[in-house]
C-alpha cells in the first residue's frame, strides 16, 4: 500500500493513495480539487481515499505531469498540500487484468497489470515497481506457445537494448518514488513472457522464489485487427499520451465531475482524437511533440499553456493566506482558476514563464493582501460536548499529609566516612573521587593534589589478599608503563610494564579496611591504569581496566551540596549522587537505577518523586552523560525504559494525589518497550544503509553510534537529516535543525562513537532516504519520545506492519475500552495539525483529552500508553497556542477569553488539585456570556477573574517552586551540574507547561480590560505626595522590621496585606492587589504613606530601574505620577528623620489591673475593664435601626490573663515567659514564637471557668461545656492563643515601633457568639481613597471577614455611594479571592487589648481573634454566586450595607470602621471604631 503510513492504521482510516511529489518543488503534481495533503514519503496522509486499484502514473519529464488514472477529491485540510488535480481513467474493469503483486526485498513491489487484447488495440503489460531506484532494468524475453526457449519480439519498448540475441534490456522510467514500463505485444502467437528484475546501481537481481517472473498473457476473441468506422486498421496509441489527452479534454470542458460511465467515454473519446490525427498521416512523436508543448489535439489550438504545477503553488498561497479554509469541491475548481487567472495576470505584463517560476519558488509571489485577511468564516469545527465541569475537579488532601521528609541522609559505609577523614587531611583538594559497587563490598579511588604532588588512594572492605596491579600512563590514556622506583610503595613488585602492590591493612583508622597509597609526580604522567588480583580473579571494570586521569584540566572536582537539604528527600538525593557514576555508563543503566530508587521515592511521597523527577529532568536536557564508554543494544534500553515506566504506571494508579509529577517524569522518560521495539532502532538503520548505498561517512558513523548507544539524540540526528533530503541538501538546514534542538557539533563529536562528519548524498538517493528516513523517525520516537503525537496515537489505536520489512513485522493492538469517539477525534486533530488558525485544533485537541480522562483515572494494563497519548496531546496543545498567538494580534476580547478557557480547559486535566483552576474556567464562561449580553459591568468583572486566575497561577508556580527547587540546587550540587540550569530550573519547567502560555494571554487581555473599565494603570490605596529614594524588594514582610535611614520609597513585588511598614518608608508601591481596607492599608493611611498597586509591568519595570534614584510621587484621583529629582531634595528631609524630628516621642499606656472578676457581662463594660471593641459593640446595643442585629457579649477582662499566669498552678509557665521576655528586650526576636507556644501551657483557674459559664448561660450564649469537657478545652485554648498573639512579630514590632511599652499592654477577651455568615463586610463612612466625606466605601467577602482584613490573596467586592442616596451603588471592583473561610454555629474570642484605637496610633488588627472550631476554607464559585450574578440582588444588600455605615456614624457623629456579616439577607454588626 503506497503512501500508507503507522498513524492511518492507528485511527482506522482506509489507506490513501501513492501521491507524487514534483521534481523541482516540494508539492505534488496537479490532481483534482484544492486539496491540503500529507506528502507520502513516509508521513501521514490522511486525506486521500484510496481508490479500488493501484494507481499507475505516467510522467512527462518536460513540463513534469504527473497523471495518475483515477480522479481522487477529498475535502479535508491536512500538513501538507495538493493542488488542483485532474485525472481520468479508462475502463480497466472491462479490459485490464491485475495479474500479481510481488514482494521484491521488503521495500519495493512489483505490480503487474496486463490489458488484452481487442480489436484495433495490442496486449498491453503494465509494469510498475515502488520505492525503486531509477537504474531499474527489465530482463526480459517472450515465451510462445510451442516453445521453450525465449523468443525476442519484433515491437520493443524504446531503449530496449538486444542482450546477446537471447533476451531483451528496457529500463524502467523513474517517476517519483516509482518506476514504470509499459509492453505491447502485437505478435498473436507469444502466450507469455518472462523476465528478472536487475538494480544496475546496487548490481542487483530480483528472481521470483529463484526462478523468472512468469506472466501468461490473455488474448481477445479475434487475432485480426479491428477496423475502425473508416473501415482503416485502428492503430495503437501509447496509453500515457491518450491520458494526457483525457486529461487536457476534461480541463477544457471546465474540470466536471465525471461519473465512471462519463470517465469511459470521455478515455475513448480521447483516444479516437488521437486515431483521427494518425489517420491524418500525423506520427505518434509528432502527437507526443504538441501534447508535451501543453496543447490537445481535436480542439484546433495547440497554444502554450501555463504549466499546472505553477498554478498548483499559487492555489497553495491563496489557500494559505485564506487560513487553510475547507473548500467545497466546486470551490477548489474556482480557486485553481483564480490561481490561474492571477499569473495569467502576470504573464500579461510581460514576465517569462521561467521568471514566473523562479518567483512563485522564492516565494516571492501575487498574494490576496495577506494581512488584511481575517480568520476564514467556514472553518470545519468538531462538535465539543456540554460537560458539567464541576465533575473535573481533581480535590486531594494537603499534600503535607503525603511528605515524608528525609533530614539526613542514610548511614554512609566505613569507607566513605574514612574517605571524608583523608580529604580532610588533604585540605579538601580533591581532583577525583569514586566509589565502585561489588555486591556488597566497596572499593573507594580518591585522588588528591596537596603541595603540588598527586596522591592516589585506594580502599576497599574486601576479604582476603588483595593486590592492586597498576601502571602509568605517560604518551596516551590508558597506556601501560612501569612506574619510577622511587615512588613504589613498600613490599611492591615491578614487572617488565606494570607494578604488583599488595594492599595493607588499615585505612584512616579503620582496621577493618585495607588501603594502597601511592605520591606521584603530576607533571610527569597521563593518569593511571590498573586491574585488582583477589585470591587469584581480577577484578576490572565492567570487563576493561580500570583508569582515572591524573591530569587536572581531565578531572573535575568532587561535588558538593548546596544548602542543608532541607524541603527534599535528602537521603534520596544523596542515594542519587552516589549511583550516577554507574548511571552515566549507558541510559540502560540509568533506567534501571532509577527504577530502584523510584521504589523507593514512592514511599517518600511527593518530594521523594521530586527528586527523581529533578534526575530525570537532568538527563533529559543533557546536564547528565548517557554513555560512557559502554556498548548497549536498543532492546535492552527499550526493556529498561519499559521496566521503569511499568512502576510509574503503577504510582500514577496508587497516589491519585502525586498524578501530575509523575506526568513529569514519565515525559522526561520516554515510552520504552519491549523486543521488536527496541531492537529495530538496531536492525533498521542497516536496511537503510543498505536499500540507499550509504553505508560510509557520516551515516556510518551515525550507525555506530546507534549500534553503541541509542539516545533521544537521535531523533533530532534523523528529522535533521530528513530535513536536509528534502532541501535539496541544504547543508545549514541540516544544522539549523540539530543546533536549534541542542545537538551542538560538539555534542556530535562527545559521544563514544562520534559523529564528525557531515551527510552526502547523491540527488537520486533522496526519494529513498526521505522515505525510509521518515519511516525510522517513527522508531526512534516510539522509543524516546513519549510525548511524541504520531507515535502515541499509533500506539495506542493499534497498528501494524506484517509484509514490509522494515517495521519488522510489528503487531501493537488497539487499547481496550476507549471511547468510540476518540479515533475520530484523533484523525482530525492529524488533519488540523499545522492549520494557521489553531481554534478548532485546540477544540479537537481537549475533546479527545477529555475522551481519555475516564481511562486515566482506572487501573489499566496499557495505562502508560493512555498516559503518553494524553502527554502527547497536553504538549501539541501549548504548540498550538504559541503558534495562534499571531492570530490573536487584532482579536476582540472575547476572541482572547475564549483562547483563555482552552488553555485552563488544558491546564485543569493536567493538574492535581485543579479545583481552582475549574472555578476561574467558569468564571471566564460567565465573562463570555457577560460579554455576549453587552452589559457594561463586563470588563470590570472580567479583570476579577483575570486577577483570580493570575493568583492561581502564582500559587502553582509557588508550589512548584517549593517542591522542585530546593531539591534540584540540592541534587544539582552533587552532580556538579551547571548552576545556570539550576537558577532556573523551576522556571523552565513551568515555562515548558500551558501555565506559561496562559501567562501570555492574561497578560495581552489586562491592558485591553483596563482600557474598557476605565481602571487605568494604578489603584491608589493611600493618596500621599512623598518623595524619597527607591529600593526594590521581593516581599514587604521580609522587610517589615527594617529601619530606613533616609526617605524610602519601596517597590515590593509581594504584599500579602497583614504586614507593618518599616521605619523610614514613606511609600509602598507594588503589583500586589491587598484590600483597601487590609490592615496593611489602614496602617499606612494612618501613618501617612503612599500606598498604591500598580498594573502595568512596564511601568514596575521602569520604577525597579530606578533603584536608588530620587523621586517624587504625587497621587491623583486615579492615577499615580512620578518624576525624577535632585537627591538634596530627599536628604534635606531625612536628615530631619535621622535626628528624629517629627518621630514620635511615644504613647504612655495605663497599665490595668485585675478588678476581681474573671469575667463580666456587657452592662459592666468600662474603659476600666475593657477595651473600645467591647464597649463600642455594647453601646450599639438598642441605638442602631431595628433591622440591625448586634450580636450578644461577654468579656474577659483586663487584668485576668496575669491573674491566671500568677497561679500557682502556672508558676512555670510564669518564669518561662519572664525569662524569654529578657531575651526579646535584648533583642532575640526568634523567642517570640517561643514564648505563644508556652502560653498555651497555662491551666485554666476553676473560678474562671465558673464565673465564664455563668456569664455565657445569663446572656443566653451557648456554653461550650455542655457538650463535653473536650469542648471546653477547645474554648480554653481559643482564649489562650488571643492572650498568646500579644507576642505575636507584627503586634511586637508594631508597638515598639510606635515607642509603646510592650509590658503594658493588656489584653481583653470579647466573647461573642460567631454568625455563620454568607457574606462579611468592612465599611469606612468616608470614603479613605479619596478622602471624600459624602461617600461610604466598603468592602464585600464571601464568608467571614478574616480574608478581607487578614493576610488572603485577592480582592473583596468594593463599591461605594453618596450619602446623599444610599441606593445608587457603584462597583468599583468584583471579587477575586479564591477562597472564602466558613464555620459552623460557634463562638469567638476576640482580642480588645488597651493598645488599640489611640490617638495617632491605630493598633487595629494587630492582635487574633480566635474562633472556637476551625474555619473551613472553600474555593469559592462567583459565577453563581447571587451577589455577583443577580443585579437586584447585589444592589439591595449592598445598600442595606452603605445605610448601616451611614447611621452608626449619624450614631457617633465622626467617620466610623464598622465590621459586619450578612446571614439569609438580615446584617449583623459585631464592631465599630473610629476610622483612623
Amino acid at each position: 500500500m503506497h503512501g500508507q503510513c503507522l498513524l492511518q492504521s492507528a485511527i482506522s482510516r482506509p489507506p490513501s493513495s501513492l501521491v507524487e511529489k514534483h521534481h523541482s518543488r516540494e508539492y505534488p503534481g496537479p490532481t483534482a480539487g484544492l486539496v491540503p495533503h500529507s506528502i507520502s514519503t513516509g508521513v501521514s496522509n490522511l486525506s486521500l481515499r484510496r481508490s479500488s486499484k493501484s494507481i499507475l502514473y505516467s510522467k512527462f519529464l518536460d513540463n513534469g505531469l504527473l497523471l495518475p488514472n483515477k480522479i481522487c477529491f477529498k475535502v479535508t485540510p491536512t500538513v501538507g498540500w495538493l493542488g488542483p488535480r485532474a485525472v481520468l481513467a479508462s475502463d480497466l474493469a472491462a479490459s485490464e487484468q491485475l495479474v500479481e503483486k510481488f514482494d521484491l526485498d521488503g521495500q519495493s513491489q512489483l505490480q503487474v497489470n496486463v490489458v488484452k487484447s481487442t480489436a484495433g488495440s495490442p496486449t498491453t503489460i503494465h509494469l510498475q515497481v515502488t520505492n525503486s531506484n531509477p537504474s531499474l532494468i527489465l530482463h526480459w524475453g517472450a515465451v510462445n506457445y510451442d516453445k521453450k526457449n525465449w523468443i525476442l519480439p519484433s515491437h520493443r519498448p524504446n531503449g530496449t537494448q538486444d542482450y546477446k540475441k537471447r533476451a531483451l534490456r528496457t529500463p524502467f522510467t523513474k517517476s517519483g518514488e516509482s518506476s514504470f514500463l509499459t509492453i505491447e505485444i502485437l505478435d498473436t502467437n507469444i502466450s507469455a513472457i518472462e523476465f528478472i528484475l536487475y538494480d544496475q546501481s546496487r548490481e542487483k537481481w530480483f528472481k521470483y522464489e529463484g526462478q523468472n517472473f512468469h506472466i501468461d498473457l490473455p488474448r481477445g476473441d479475434s487475432g485480426t485487427p479491428q477496423k475502425g468506422d473508416s473501415g482503416k486498421p485502428q492503430v495503437s496509441i501509447p496509453e500515457e499520451l491518450v491520458q494526457i489527452q483525457a486529461y487536457l479534454r476534461w480541463e477544457r470542458r471546465g474540470k466536471q465531475i465525471y461519473t465512471p460511465e462519463q470517465e469511459k467515454e470521455e478515455y475513448e473519446a480521447a483516444r479516437k482524437e488521437l486515431q483521427d490525427e494518425v489517420a491524418k498521416g500525423l506520427s505518434i512523436n509528432d502527437i507526443r511533440e504538441k501534447l508535451q508543448g501543453g496543447g490537445s489535439l481535436g480542439d484546433g489550438s495547440l497554444s502554450m499553456k501555463i504549466p499546472d504545477d505553477l498554478i498548483q503553488v499559487q492555489s497553495y498561497i491563496r489557500w494559505e493566506t485564506a487560513g487553510k479554509p475547507n473548500y467545497s469541491q466546486e470551490k477548489q475548481l474556482q480557486e485553481f482558476e483564480e490561481a490561474r487567472k492571477d499569473l495569467e495576470n502576470e504573464l500579461s505584463k510581460g514576465i517569462s514563464l521561467a521568471d514566473l517560476r523562479k518567483k512563485l519558488q522564492s516565494g516571492d509571489t501575487q498574494k490576496k493582501a495577506p494581512d488584511r485577511i481575517g480568520k476564514p468564516k467556514n472553518i470545519q469545527r468538531i462538535h465539543r460536548k456540554k460537560r458539567d465541569i464541576l465533575q473535573m475537579i481533581n480535590k486531594f488532601p494537603d499534600k503535607k499529609e503525603n511528605i515524608k521528609v528525609s533530614v539526613e541522609p542514610e548511614k554512609r559505609s566505613a569507607l566513605a566516612l574514612c574517605s571524608q577523614v583523608m580529604e580532610a587531611l588533604d585540605g579538601g583538594s580533591v581532583l577525583q573521587k569514586k566509589i565502585f559497587k561489588f555486591g556488597d563490598k566497596e572499593l573507594l579511588v580518591l585522588i588528591t593534589n596537596p603541595r603540588g604532588k598527586v596522591h592516589v588512594r585506594l580502599a576497599t572492605d574486601m576479604e582476603g589478599p588483595l593486590t592492586l596491579h597498576w601502571g602509568l600512563s605517560k604518551h596516551s590514556a590508558r597506556e601501560w608503563t612501569p612506574p619510577p622506583l622511587d615512588i613504589l610503595p613498600e613490599g611492591s613488585n615491578l614487572l617488565q610494564l606494570a607494578c604488583d602492590t599488595p594492599f595493607k591493612e588499615g585505612f584512616a583508622g579503620d582496621a577493618s579496611l585495607k588501603s594502597v597509597e601511592i605520591e606521584i609526580d603530576k607533571s610527569s604522567f597521563l593518569g593511571m591504569p590498573f586491574v585488582l588480583s583477589l585470591n587469584g580473579n581480577w577484578i576490572k571494570d565492567n570487563g576493561s581496566d580500570f583508569y582515572f586521569s591524573l591530569r587536572e584540566k581531565d578531572t573535575k572536582p568532587v561535588k558538593q551540596a548546596v544548602g542543608d537539604g532541607i524541603g527534599t528527600a535528602k537521603g534520596l538525593l544523596h542515594a542519587i549522587a552516589e549511583q550516577e557514576s554507574e548511571a552515566e555508563r549507558s541510559l540502560m543503566h540509568r533506567f534501571n537505577i532509577a527504577t530502584g530508587l523510584t521504589k523507593r521515592a514512592k514511599d517518600e511521597g511527593e518530594l521523594g518523586l521530586a527528586g527523581i523527577l529533578v534526575w530525570m529532568r537532568f538527563m533529559a536536557t543533557r546536564q547528565l552523560t548517557w554513555n560512557k564508554n559502554y556498548n548497549v543494544k536498543p532492546r535492552e534500553i527499550s526493556a529498561a525504559q519499559d521496566r521503569l515506566t511499568d512502576l510509574l504506571q503503577q504510582i500514577f494508579t496508587e497516589q491519585p494525589h502525586n498524578r501530575e509529577i509523575v506526568r513529569l517524569i514519565m515525559s522526561t522518560v520516554g515510552r520504552g518497550g519491549q523486543g521488536d521495539v527496541g531492537q529495530r532502532i538496531r536492525d533498521e538503520i542497516l536496511v537503510i544503509q543498505r536499500n540507499n548505498e550509504c553505508k560510509g561517512g557520516m551515516m556510518e558513523e551515525w550507525h555506530q553510534k546507534l549500534h553503541n548507544n541509542t539516545s533521544p539524540d537521535d531523533v533530532v540526528i534523523c528529522q535533521a537529516l530528513i530535513d536536509y533530503a528534502k532541501s535539496d541538501f541544504n547543508m545549514d538546514v541540516y544544522w539549523n535543525t540539530l543546533i536549534s534542538n541542542g545537538v551542538t557539533k560538539e555534542r556530535l563529536g562527545s559521544y563514544d562513537r562520534k559523529i564528525c562528519s557531515e551527510p552526502r548524498f547523491s540527488h537520486d538517493q533522496k526519494y529513498g532516504l526521505i522515505r525510509d528516513l521518515t519511516a525510522y523517525l517513527r522508531t526512534l520516537k516510539a522509543v524516546h519520545s513519549g510525548a511524541d503525537l504520531e507515535s502515541a496515537i499509533a500506539t495506542c489505536m493499534g497498528y501494524s506492519a506484517e509484509g514490509r520489512g522494515f517495521m519488522g513485522g510489528v503487531r501493537i493492538h488497539p487499547i481496550s475500552g476507549l471511547s468510540s469517539e476518540l479515533p475520530g477525534l484523533l484523525q482530525f486533530i492529524m488533519e488540523h495539525i499545522e492549520d494557521k488558525w489553531v481554534g478548532p485544533l485546540l477544540e479537537g485537541l481537549l475533546e479527545a483529552r477529555f475522551e481519555l480522562r475516564s481511562n486515566l483515572l482506572k487501573p489499566h494494563d496499557r495505562l502508560k500508553d493512555i498516559i503518553f497519548l494524553d502527554l502527547a496531546l497536553d504538549s501539541t496543545v501549548r504548540t498550538a497556542i504559541e503558534r495562534g498567538f499571531e492570530e490573536l494580534n487584532n482579536a476582540q476580547p472575547s476572541e482572547i477569553i475564549y483562547f483563555i478557557t482552552m488553555v485552563l480547559e488544558n491546564l485543569s486535566l493536567s493538574s492535581d488539585n485543579n479545583e481552582e483552576i475549574i472555578y476561574c474556567l467558569k468564571d471566564w464562561h460567565h465573562t463570555i456570556d457577560l460579554c455576549k449580553s453587552k452589559s457594561d459591568q463586563w470588563a470590570l468583572y472580567a479583570k476579577a477573574v483575570l486577577d483570580r486566575t493570575r493568583l492561581a497561577l502564582t500559587e502553582k508556580a509557588e508550589h512548584y517552586q517549593k517542591v522542585l527547587q530546593p531539591s534540584a540546587e540540592y541534587l544539582g550540587g552533587l552532580l556538579g551540574v551547571d548552576q545556570s540550569a539550576l537558577s532556573i530550573f523551576t522556571e523552565e519547567m513551568i515555562r515548558a507547561g500551558s501555565a506559561a502560555s496562559l501567562s501570555l494571554l492574561l497578560n495581552r487581555l489586562d491592558p485591553v480590560l483596563r482600557n474598557i473599565a476605565h481602571l487605568g494603570s494604578w489603584q491608589v490605596i493611600s493618596p500621599v505626595e512623598v518623595r524619597g529614594f527607591v529600593i526594590t524588594v521581593d516581599e514587604l514582610a521580609k522587610v517589615q522590621n527594617e529601619v530606613y535611614g533616609q526617605k524610602t520609597i519601596l517597590v515590593a513585588n509581594r504584599v500579602k496585606g497583614e504586614e507593618e511598614i518599616p521605619d523610614g518608608v514613606v511609600a509602598v508601591l507594588t503589583p500586589d492587589m491587598p484590600d483597601v481596607l487590609s490592615h496593611v492599608s489602614v496602617r499606612a493611611r494612618n501613618s501617612k504613606v503612599c500606598f498604591a498597586t500598580c498594573f502595568d509591568p512596564n511601568i514596575l519595570d521602569d520604577l525597579r530601574a530606578k533603584e536608588g534614584k530620587a523621586l517624587s510621587i504625587r497621587p491623583t484621583s486615579s492615577d499615580l505620577v512620578y518624576n525624577e529629582i535632585k537627591v538634596n531634595e530627599v536628604l534635606d528631609d531625612s536628615e530631619n528623620l535621622s535626628q528624629g524630628h517629627g518621630v514620635s516621642q511615644g504613647i504612655a499606656l495605663k497599665k490595668k489591673k485585675f478588678n476581681g472578676k474573671y469575667a463580666i457581662s456587657a452592662d459592666e463594660f468600662s474603659d476600666e475593664l475593657i477595651g473600645a471593641k467591647s464597649r463600642n459593640i455594647a453601646y450599639l446595643r438598642g441605638k442602631v435601626p431595628s433591622w440591625v442585629r448586634v450580636p450578644v457579649s461577654v468579656a474577659l477582662p483586663f487584668g485576668v490573663f496575669e491573674k491566671v499566669l500568677s497561679e500557682d498552678m502556672n508558676k512555670g509557665v510564669a518564669e518561662k515567659i519572664e525569662a524569654l521576655d529578657k531575651l526579646v528586650a535584648k533583642g532575640d526576636f526568634s523567642k517570640l514564637h517561643k514564648i505563644r507556644e508556652i502560653v498555651l501551657q497555662m491551666n485554666a483557674p476553676s473560678q474562671l471557668v465558673g464565673e465564664l459559664k455563668d456569664k455565657m448561660q445569663r446572656a443566653n450564649m451557648p456554653w461550650p461545656g455542655e457538650e463535653g469537657e473536650e469542648r471546653w478545652l477547645q474554648a480554653w485554648m481559643a482564649i489562650k492563643r488571643v492572650w498568646a498573639s500579644k507576642w505575636n512579630e507584627r503586634a511586637y514590632f508594631s508597638t515598639r515601633k510606635a515607642k509603646i511599652d510592650h509590658s503594658d499592654l493588656c489584653m481583653a477577651v470579647l466573647v461573642q457568639e460567631i454568625i455563620s455568615a454568607d457574606y462579611a463586610f468592612v465599611i469606612h463612612t468616608t470614603n479613605p481613597s479619596t478622602g471624600d466625606s459624602s461617600e461610604i466605601y466598603a468592602e464585600i467577602v464571601k464568608g467571614l471577614g478574616e480574608t478581607l482584613v487578614g493576610a488572603y490573596p485577592g480582592r473583596a467586592m468594593s463599591f461605594v455611594t453618596k450619602k446623599s442616596d444610599l441606593n445608587q451603588v457603584k462597583v468599583l471592583g468584583y471579587p477575586s479571592k479564591p477562597i472564602g473561610l466558613f464555620i459552623r454555629q460557634s463562638i469567638i474570642f476576640r482580642s480588645d487589648s488597651n493598645g488599640e484605637d489611640l490617638e495617632g496610633y491605630a493598633g487595629a488588627g494587630l492582635y487574633d481573634s480566635v474562633p472556637m472550631d476551625e474555619e473551613e476554607k472553600r474555593t469559592i464559585d462567583y459565577s453563581s454566586d447571587p451577589l455577583v450574578v443577580d443585579h437586584n440582588f447585589r444592589r439591595s444588600i449592598l445598600s442595606k450595607i452603605a445605610q448601616v455605615g451611614h447611621a452608626i456614624e449619624e450614631l457617633y457623629g465622626s467617620p466610623q470602621d464598622v465590621e459586619g456579616v450578612v446571614k439569609d439577607g438580615e446584617i449583623y454588626v459585631v464592631q465599630t471604631r473610629p476610622q483612623m
